[in-house]
């Protein structure tokens, strides 16, 4: 969970009030923190944020909003929302991009003198918003940048690595890009992300003065903010728009809060978004979600009447509307995580406080005790472990680029088919893995450096599309081993099941040849369970084609089995 630090001095004046360390206690489960260390001296504090879908609060500003609005009892104004259809300056998105990061967004605040906490907190804010809601800079990138050199519009295009050359942070010698990628501490940790590009992304104002090379390094010139300037220009890069707009939007209100002026700027593309060709940045762009009443006190087993509903949620950032016993509401515009009606009924308990809440008793005495399917998996990952494996345990969710991109396997094949989630935050998160294999991958990944063989393993949960379920998809305990080693064959795999098989006292090592994207052609067999009624298939084995382990940057030869395990009761 993140764990932001905090001036003290810098958060009362952001509150409008000094609190005590009794009242910031109180206050602090508004925001779902908890203070982990106080500076005395310093007068530092550091927050642990037990919510990581709220990439809002993981800076001071965002923690008092929360806090402001609720002692308030209700939001304070974004009047740089109300735009209008007065012409912004904009900045012009080139040709190509969309294959390689397609968006930008951008806004313009003056009136707001930087101070050192000020600055402290942007860098902060600049820093875990990249890193952990933009996956290292993969989704996101944040740039900030002193205003009064830049000459609009700007533009954001394409150009060879050898083509331009710029001041990058950190260096007084010009560099060109292919030169920051190859020597820069930053062009050497986020390269990377450009690989196999033979255009990179760059920055510039009209005057052709260089901004910055995104997602790597900022120009020395422009982009070094100091505590002093007054002007600020803020923009991100990315590859999912909505997460462009929720952290220009964020920023945005950040620096509404501390006095600045917000400017909107008009983002001009040559191709088609979700959101037109001109989008204007920032802007409110979640959609409002209805709830009942009913919903609400079913779910916290109490009976709340409209009106306190109403005054929980306003008092915690909303827009309501509505009568009756729905309710309309709409997130602000720093915020965009909702993604079920239990989200809106947490934030009401949240606001009222849980300890508003009276305890409810268990109304049944029961026992607990493990099903068959936990005590089978334990079986299994007592006997993989004694066979010399080590077992993972890793996420349900998943990447449809590992899940399917990275395995070889096209859009139409049956093993593709996975459950997307909808209105999702995250790339990451996108998807349900339907098959565990993927993630054994990414261990193995990130193991390059240990000791041959890896021998890897996980039982877990996959959700396989399944139109003769009630819901459309089933739900699967399977296991999934990984053999990682200059000898990794197909042989010595089938003898690691063919053994579990034996110690289990099933015979599930029926093998039949299969062509498989994921695998070399005539290493891959389907495994299939022999019972009274006939031969059922229930997993994979196979050795892993060269082009999936250079697509997870894997130097090993890999192989593999997958088995479900419910089947086996």
């Amino acid at each position: 969970m993140p764990t932001i630090s905090v001036n003290r001095k810098d958060l009362d004046k952001l509150l409008g009030r000094r609190a005590t360390d009794k009242e910031l206690e109180a206050w602090l489960p508004f925001v779902k923190g908890e203070i982990k260390d106080y500076d005395t001296a310093t007068g530092e504090l550091r927050i642990e944020l037990q919510d990581s879908n709220r990439p809002d609060l993981w800076c001071v500003e965002g923690i008092a909003r929360q806090i402001r609005c609720k002692l308030d009892g209700k939001p304070g104004p974004s009047p740089y929302l109300k735009t209008g259809k007065r012409r912004h300056d904009q900045v012009l998105v080139g040709k190509g991009l969309e294959d390689v990061r397609p968006f930008i967004g951008a806004c313009k605040a003056r009136g707001y003198r930087v101070t050192e906490e000020g600055l402290a907190q942007l860098i902060q804010t600049q820093e875990k918003l990249a890193d952990i809601f933009g996956r290292k800079r993969r989704t996101i990138s944040i740039g900030l940048y002193r205003l009064a050199p830049i000459t609009f519009p700007v533009t954001y295009a394409l150009v060879a690595p050898g083509q331009v050359t710029f001041r990058p942070l950190g260096y007084d010698d010009a560099m060109n890009l292919r030169e920051i990628l190859e020597i820069h501490p930053k062009g050497q940790e986020y390269g990377p992300i450009l690989s196999g590009q033979d255009r990179v992304p760059l920055l510039r104002d009209a005057t052709g003065a260089v901004l910055s090379f995104p997602p790597i390094i900022n120009s020395r010139d422009i982009g070094e903010v100091r505590a002093g300037d007054e002007g600020l220009f803020v923009e991100v890069t990315g590859t999912d728009l909505r997460m462009v707009m929720l952290a220009v939007n964020i920023f945005a209100a950040n620096l509404h809060d501390r006095g600045a002026t917000i400017e909107p700027v008009d983002i001009v593309y040559p191709y088609k978004t979700e959101m037109g060709r001109t989008v204007r940045v920032p802007q409110a762009f979640g959609r409002p979600r209805t709830i009942t009443r009913a919903e609400i006190g079913k779910a916290l087993g109490a009976e709340l009447s409209l009106k306190e509903v109403r005054a929980s949620l306003v008092s915690y950032g909303y827009a309501v509307t509505g009568n009756g016993q729905g309710l309309t509401v709409t997130l602000p515009s720093y915020r965009n995580d909702l993604m079920h009606p239990v989200d809106v009924i947490e934030d009401v308990a949240i606001s009222r406080g849980y300890n508003t809440f009276g305890p409810i008793m268990p109304a049944t005495f029961t026992v607990g005790g493990l099903s068959r399917i936990e005590q089978l998996s334990d079986k299994v990952r007592e006997l993989m472990l004694g066979f010399g494996f080590q077992e993972i345990i890793s996420n349900i969710l998943g990447s449809r680029e590992d899940l399917v991109a990275k395995m070889r396997l096209s859009t139409g094949h049956p093993a593709a088919r996975c459950i997307e989630i909808d209105n999702v935050m995250s790339q990451s998160i996108e998807c349900l893995r339907q098959w565990v294999l993927p993630s054994l991958l990414r261990v193995e990944t990130a193991s390059s450096r240990s000791f041959y063989p890896h021998l890897l393993f996980e039982v877990g949960e996959v959700a396989v599309p399944d139109p003769d379920t009630e819901t459309g998809v089933r739900t699967e305990v399977r296991l999934s081993a990984l053999l990682a080693h200059a000898g990794a064959s197909f042989s010595e795999t089938h003898s690691y099941l063919a053994l579990l098989c034996y110690y289990l006292n099933k015979p599930a090592d029926h093998l039949t040849p299969i062509e498989h994207p994921s695998f070399i052609e005539g290493r891959a067999a389907r495994i299939e369970l022999v019972g009274p009624g006939g031969t059922s298939s229930i997993g994979l084995i196979g050795e892993l084609h060269p082009e999936v382990l250079e697509r997870w940057q894997i130097s090993m030869p890999c192989s593999m089995f997958e088995l479900a395990l419910d089947p086996l009761l």
